[in-house]
């Protein structure tokens, strides 16, 4: 299961109940993504709920793709902002956290590190990969961006 499977909408019944629809809880099932990229009722959203709905749509759905939400650009942009966050030395609780304040939806602490240990992994491969066909910027790069996740 994907990292971005995992995220969640912050007081789902409640944003279901002012769109007078069913919504899943996922952030980025399918209908939410309709939902958020056709803007279709969010006019019946509170001022506050709107702004975080529009925030997350500007932030992670705006790209040039033709199959656009469903592409893949929002799940990888999202992946950034949480190693973003991550890379400014927030743990997993407090990414959790930033997230909800910023965009209303959420993740269990859990998921979070786990995909940040995974994150890491990667790059430890990424790293001995790039030792091995002798291409030290790719090293170094991939070097610094763990030394970053890790803390």
């Amino acid at each position: 299961m994907a990292f971005t499977d995992k995220i969640y909408v912050k007081n789902h019944r409640q944003l279901a109940s002012q769109l007078e629809t069913n919504i899943p809880k996922g952030a980025f099932a399918g209908a939410t993504l309709d939902l958020l990229f056709t803007g279709d009722g969010l006019s019946k959203l509170d001022e506050t709920t709107r702004d975080r709905v529009l925030d997350f749509a500007e932030d992670f759905l705006d790209c040039d793709c033709d199959s656009n939400p469903y592409c893949g650009c929002p799940e990888e942009k999202f992946m950034r902002y949480v190693l973003e966050l991550r890379a400014e030395g927030l743990g997993p609780q407090a990414i959790v956290d930033v997230m909800t304040d910023d965009y209303m939806v959420y993740a269990y602490t859990g998921d979070v590190l786990s995909f940040l240990d995974d994150s890491v992994r990667k790059l430890e491969a990424i790293e001995t990969l790039a030792d091995v066909d002798g291409n030290g910027e790719m090293s170094e790069r991939a070097r610094k961006r763990k030394r970053e996740l890790s803390g």
